[in-house]
């Protein structure tokens, strides 16, 4: 982990570069898949699952049968451990629930705004070296809570051709209504064309690698939402004397066994925790089953000593983190001031693991700089607001006149006749 001492600000920009790819190096790949998923449908999807997945499928949709038998397989421990977390992440998203606003501008002018579902949803899970059975519960309980309809589930098969039974477990139990054994580039295409067997949806939801990531800013030239542009992961931990080293430690290393592209930073305005912080890393990473991987991202990861609280704050604004750690004295300098994070978690006992599971919070965030414009995952993530508006005879003697005036000026002669002719035909009452 490379460390860094009182970088000047000019350096700042490339020392806080994320480990990824540019676009063009992936985007000609997800167009070949797009196009081909649109045009052949099933028979792609079967042949990149073939390609990528290494098991050939002659069906990816997972039968009830199938949820079944995965069900018996997950231990009574976990299921109790999946229910509280749901359970919390339920009540959570449940408050963030708002009543319809209702408003008259003038007198006779009433507006109001009101929330949909979005009718058509799609969940990506990613599976591979870590099958994030928590993301469901994630997208599936607000998707559920927002009342979407129609709620699909893409995740990549394992060489059997089999999916983690807590990912079938936790789709059931959060409602989701159809599963398919489908990753990658091409779940994402699938779900924004539609096939003969992957139903069309109108918003993709999930994290992924830089490949799906790509491929869900692709999707949206076709109609489709997404929820953000969700990569790699990413955490940056700001800590003072007053943190504990192996838990600084233990949470920076959380999120490098992610992926080998994941990134971590330390931040701190004490020589010694950096130094301390350091020494726990290599200390903590010879345990890790996944030391493989967590070591390749710390390579991609820095320490980073500053000079002062402020400069500390400006330096995690720049970044943007996807998750943010405050351990200092100052916390509330932090929590207060931030303006660029996607989730924060603050003090000693509050690791980043708890969001990831069971405090209740979204883990489905913004990554790679995202943060500075786009919310993590929530309630209205599932809804639509819709506006409505009633304007009686009265009302619109009170403001056709300025709209009149308005559409004159802009030259749309149409627009001020419809309120012309309105007007006209009171005066004659």
């Amino acid at each position: 982990m490379e460390r860094i001492d009182y970088p000047a600000k000019e350096s700042w920009k490339a020392i806080l570069e994320r480990p990824t790819q540019s676009v063009n190096d992936i985007e000609t790949v997800v167009d070949t898949i797009f196009t081909e998923v649109k045009e052949k449908g099933d028979e792609a999807i079967i042949a990149y699952t073939k390609k990528f997945d290494q098991v050939e499928l002659e069906s990816f949709f997972v039968s009830q049968d199938e949820i079944q038998n995965a069900i018996k397989e997950v231990p009574k421990q976990l299921q109790d451990a999946i229910s509280l977390a749901k359970n919390n992440i339920e009540r959570f998203h449940a408050a963030q629930k708002t009543e319809k606003v209702k408003l008259e501008t003038v007198p006779g002018v009433q507006c109001w705004q009101e929330k949909r579902p979005i009718q058509k949803v799609g969940l990506y899970i990613p599976g591979g070296t870590a099958p994030l059975f928590s993301t469901i519960l994630m997208l599936a309980v607000p998707a559920q809570l927002a009342g979407c309809s129609e709620i699909v589930l893409c995740t990549p098969p394992n060489k059997e051709g089999k999916i983690n039974p807590a990912i079938l477990y936790s789709a059931q139990l959060c409602g989701v209504t159809k599963i398919f054994k489908v990753g990658g580039i091409q779940a994402i295409a699938g779900m924004t064309f539609g096939t003969a067997s992957i139903p069309k949806v109108y918003k993709i939801f999930g994290p992924g690698n830089q490949y799906v990531t790509v491929a869900k800013q692709l999707a949206t030239k076709f109609g489709v939402a997404i929820d953000m542009p969700a990569g790699p992961s990413e955490l940056l931990v700001v800590a003072d004397d007053s943190a504990n080293a192996a838990f600084v430690a233990s949470d920076l290393l959380s999120q490098a066994e992610h992926g080998v592209d994941s990134q971590v930073i330390l931040v701190s305005t004490s020589e010694k925790l950096v130094t301390d912080v350091a020494a726990e890393i290599k200390e903590q990473l010879q345990a890790l089953p996944r030391k493989d991987i967590a070591e390749k991202s710390i390579a991609n990861s820095k320490l980073i000593l500053l000079k002062n609280d402020d400069e500390a704050l400006e330096l995690i604004d720049e970044y943007g983190p996807e998750h943010l750690i405050v351990c200092t004295e100052k916390e509330e300098f932090y929590t207060q001031n931030v303006s660029n994070a996607g989730s924060v978690f603050i003090g000693n006992y509050t690791p980043e693991s708890a969001g990831d599971y069971a405090s209740g919070t979204n883990h489905t965030l913004p990554t790679n700089g995202y943060a500075k414009q786009y919310s993590g995952v929530n309630l209205d993530s599932f809804m639509k607001s819709m506006t409505f508006q009633k304007i009686s005879a009265e009302g619109i003697q009170r403001i056709g006149g300025a709209i009149e005036l308005m559409a004159e000026a802009e030259g749309l002669q149409a627009h001020k006749n419809a309120v012309t002719l309105r007007l006209s035909s009171l005066k004659k009452i």
